[in-house]
């Protein structure tokens, strides 16, 4: 296997990588943020999950953005999980009270 073929093996699968984590740890970012937005907005419950719910289209295109700026896809996955966690620890949080 030649050296060439390798590193484009290498990129196809950063890049595959990246894509997973933009559309699916993007999606689940979006739903965490706005599951916990929704609960936790001053404001009535309608106009609080209207507003959570526009809200999560910029956390979503953020999302992509963020996995296809970082520098590898390692750092990519922990950029979506480290908050997810955080907003799923929230949640966790908030339900048990």
């Amino acid at each position: 296997m030649s050296k060439a073929h390798s590193i484009g093996w290498r990129y196809r699968a950063g890049v595959a990588s990246r894509a997973v984590a933009a559309i699916g740890g993007g999606y689940a970012l979006a739903a965490l943020s706005t599951a916990a937005l929704a609960v936790s907005l001053p404001l009535p419950r309608a106009e609080a999950v209207t507003a959570a719910t526009l809200l999560s289209f910029a956390v979503y295109a953020g999302a992509a953005v963020w996995v296809f700026a970082v520098r590898n896809a390692w750092r990519a996955w922990a950029g979506l999980a480290l908050p997810a966690l955080l907003l799923w620890g929230l949640l966790a949080l908030g339900q048990g009270a």
